[in-house]
């Protein structure tokens, strides 16, 4: 689905990558969402599927909407919908099952203790125990069987603003525990698992005018973070993922405040990845549809990433799909 921007919507887009050419590899038009949409959260169950869940779409901002993606027959079907709406819902998926935690119910606001969990044989959703502490835009990802929460958004005062809480919880005994913080309170990360250690990259502290390249790495035997070389575009709301033995960032946005009126937009379409191994990053073709708000997935020798928001914040959404590999 194109995006029909104004030139200066058109002027957010930023290309270029500080960091070291690599291979340029190439991106495809994939099957475009149903409706668009941007804020949402996902997960691969499978090398077969991919869920999108919840989000910005349609004039609201607590959509339900759950839809799957099959790469082989290049096509998205309906999922049992959430049981309450919610944006920035971090999602995991772990032995037959996605994992819906927190969210905002309002634009960026509001977030919540709501958590549940999907049964991909039955196609519906369960509720499980709820957060220990209410927050949105958080990054969920599963290490050795559980799921760790890292990072997001929460109102502990009179206003909403980042926090670094780690929390796990552990789908055999339904229970939640604590981890060492995240060094840097911070929401809108990138976060992936690599090598049985937890890697967030980037994201933003409080608002998008706060963006940051930090990059740490959760060791789970010393219950500790270290830091790793920064990302070379500092953005937050962008796409992390594992491809290839390499950590692939892409996407994203930034911008100034001024009198709460963005200045400055920026809407990112770099893409550029990480080698664990020389501790260094480069930089690969970038999107041809820059958006934020996204997720990605890795299936088989593809990347893809679906929807987003095409312009800074939550005004516009998109259904664009593209598909990036090295091969």
């Amino acid at each position: 689905m194109p995006h029909h921007l104004t030139p200066d919507q058109e002027a957010q887009r930023v290309f270029d990558s500080p960091a070291p050419a690599g291979p340029p590899g190439r991106w495809v038009s994939r099957a475009a969402l149903p409706i668009p949409r941007s804020e949402m959260a996902w997960a691969t169950v499978s090398a077969e599927r991919m869920h999108v869940v919840g989000g910005y779409g349609e004039g609201a901002v607590n959509r339900a909407y759950h839809h799957i993606y099959t790469p082989v027959a290049d096509l998205w079907y309906e999922g049992a919908a959430l049981p309450r709406g919610a944006n920035h819902v971090a999602v995991a998926a772990e032995a037959g099952r996605v994992y819906a935690l927190g969210g905002f119910i309002e634009q960026n606001r509001r977030s919540d203790t709501n958590a549940y969990a999907y049964d991909v044989a039955t196609n519906a959703w369960t509720p499980i125990a709820p957060l220990p502490r209410p927050r949105g835009a958080a990054a969920a990802v599963v290490l050795d069987g559980a799921i760790h929460l890292i990072g997001g958004a929460s109102e502990p005062a009179s206003e909403r603003a980042s926090v670094g809480w780690h929390e796990v919880y552990d789908p055999k005994t339904d229970r939640w525990s604590a981890r060492k913080p995240l060094p840097g309170a911070r929401d809108h990360v990138g976060c992936v698992v690599h090598a049985g250690a937890i890697h967030v990259v980037g994201g933003r502290f409080n608002t998008f005018e706060y963006n940051t390249d930090l990059h740490h790495v959760y060791l789970p035997d010393r219950d500790t973070w270290e830091m790793r070389a920064p990302l070379p575009t500092a953005r937050s709301g962008h796409g992390l993922v594992v491809y290839r033995d390499r950590l692939f960032a892409m996407g994203g946005e930034g911008g100034i405040l001024n009198g709460g009126v963005p200045r400055q937009a920026k809407v990112f379409g770099q893409m550029e990845s990480y080698d664990p191994g020389s501790d260094s990053w480069q930089h690969h073709a970038p999107m041809p549809t820059p958006r934020h708000a996204v997720g990605a997935v890795t299936i088989g020798d593809w990347i893809h990433v679906a929807g987003g928001g095409a312009v800074l914040g939550g005004s516009v959404q998109s259904a664009v799909h593209e598909a990036f590999t090295l091969g």
